[in-house]
Parts: C-alpha cells; sequence; structure tokens
C-alpha cells in the first residue's frame, strides 16, 4: 500500500467524521469490556451513518479480534476453555457457507428472525428465577454453523454465541469471560472471507484500524474495570438486557428495510 494511498485516506476523513468514529469505538468497547459482546451492534449502525457497510463491518471485525483478545487476557481464569472447540468445526462451515451466500445479506428477514430468537432468549434469561435446562452437546454442530454464517453476512454473531453459551454455562462471570475468546474465532474466519472478496483493499479501512485500536482497547479495559465493582447476578442481568436490546434493534432494522423495500 503506497503512502500515497495512506495520504488519500486521512484526507478522506473530515475531523467530526474521526472525532464521530472515536466515540462510537469507545461506546461499543466499554460495552464489549462490561459484559463480553455488543461492540458491533452498537458501532456499526453508527459508523454507518458516514461510512460504507462494505468498509465499517470488516474494520470492526479487525478490532474486535485484539480487543477480544485483551478481554479473554483479564478474564483467563473465568473461560470455559471446553465449550469452545465443539464449536469450531461448525463455524468454519458456517463462515464459508456464508461467504457464499453474501447476496443473501441484502434479505431483512434473516436479521429479522435472529433478532426475534435473540430478544426472545434476553427476555427468557430476565424473567425466569430458574435457569434454563442445559442445552445438549449435540446441538453445538447447528448452533456454531448459524455464528459462521451471522457473523459472515452481518459481523453480529455476539448475540448467538451468548444465546448458547447462556445454555451451557450457569456462571455468569464464565459467560461473560468466554463469549470473547469464541467471537476471536469467527471474527478471523469472517476476516479471511473479507479479504477474499477484496473488502480489506480499501486504504481507509487500515488508517481507521490503527486510528481506532488504542481507543477500542481503552475501551475494553474500562468496561471490565466498570464490571469488576458490580456483582455477579447484576453482570448477568447486563447481559441478557444487551440481548433484548441488540435482538429489537436487529427487528427495528430489519423492518424499517421491509418496509423502505416496498
Amino acid at each position: 500500500m503506497s503512502a500515497v494511498d495512506w495520504g488519500a485516506a486521512l484526507q478522506a476523513v473530515a475531523w467530526h467524521e474521526a472525532l464521530f468514529a472515536g466515540v462510537a469505538v469507545l461506546l461499543g468497547y466499554v460495552t464489549l469490556g462490561l459484559s463480553g459482546f455488543g461492540s458491533a451492534l452498537v458501532i456499526v449502525p453508527l459508523l454507518g451513518w458516514h461510512w460504507p457497510l462494505a468498509l465499517v463491518v470488516p474494520l470492526v471485525l479487525m478490532i474486535d479480534v485484539p480487543a477480544s483478545l485483551l478481554h479473554a487476557g483479564l478474564n483467563l481464569r473465568q473461560v470455559a476453555w471446553g465449550e469452545i472447540p465443539r464449536l469450531v468445526p461448525a463455524m468454519v462451515a458456517g463462515s464459508a457457507l456464508g461467504a457464499a451466500l453474501l447476496a443473501w445479506a441484502t434479505s431483512a428477514w434473516p436479521l429479522l428472525v435472529l433478532g426475534l430468537y435473540v430478544a426472545g432468549v434476553g427476555l427468557r434469561g430476565l424473567r425466569t428465577a430458574r435457569p434454563a435446562a442445559p442445552a445438549a452437546p449435540g446441538w453445538a454442530w447447528p448452533t456454531g454453523l448459524g455464528i459462521g454464517v451471522i457473523e459472515s453476512l452481518f459481523g453480529v454473531a455476539g448475540p448467538l454465541v451468548v444465546a448458547w453459551l447462556s445454555r451451557r454455562l450457569r456462571d455468569p462471570l464464565a459467560l461473560r469471560a468466554t463469549v470473547p475468546p469464541t467471537i476471536v474465532i469467527v471474527a478471523l474466519l469472517a476476516i479471511g472471507s473479507a479479504a477474499l472478496a477484496g473488502q480489506l483493499r480499501h486504504a481507509l479501512v487500515w488508517v481507521a484500524w490503527v486510528a481506532l485500536l488504542p481507543i477500542g482497547l481503552a475501551g475494553v479495559a474500562l468496561g471490565h474495570r466498570i464490571a469488576g465493582r458490580l456483582p455477579a447476578r447484576l453482570v448477568s442481568r447486563v447481559v441478557f438486557t444487551l440481548l433484548v436490546a441488540s435482538g429489537l434493534a436487529m427487528v427495528g432494522r430489519s423492518l424499517l428495510a421491509l418496509a423502505l423495500a416496498r
């Protein structure tokens, strides 16, 4: 990548866009540091006001990997490592399927169904005093397949990861700690798909990544510090509340797209 490309990318960003992007990234990664997921759900819609999604989604995926690794390092003792390997083969297959179905992403119906499911899981978690029965390990394959497809198509597989792990892990701190390492794997797969599709060739992606990564890491550290001062039960309610909010946001976005398509 030439110096001219980097210079042109820098000149293409107005100061107010850069400031807005910094605030959006900080908010998104404070959310991730607090709950273990949700960065893309905050950042992608906000940055989408100024930049095309073809640029925003790979950018957020590229920040997600080091940010989630930092979160995993800060919570290493709570990570339930045994839950991750059973998802990996299906996530690989799902990422490949998602890359092959990129044209399908123009339809709002898959996002609508996903949003309803995620919001339902969150509501059940908030309303049920007694935890639901653990999900059978055999469901890891269809779940991992869905995670890979959703991450490749929309970049927002975090809620689906939480929905699965919340049925496997009773400890809310273990849930919060195990989500980011899982997201690292599926995000790397999605980045590979984006690279093959040519979405990483734009100089602005790399300029924005270099500028925004430190802000994202600082947001994770701040969110982790806040979470450390909260009781485990409150952390659990925060996670389920974010699931409801993110699910409803997906539903709203898909319904708006359907209405505009008429």
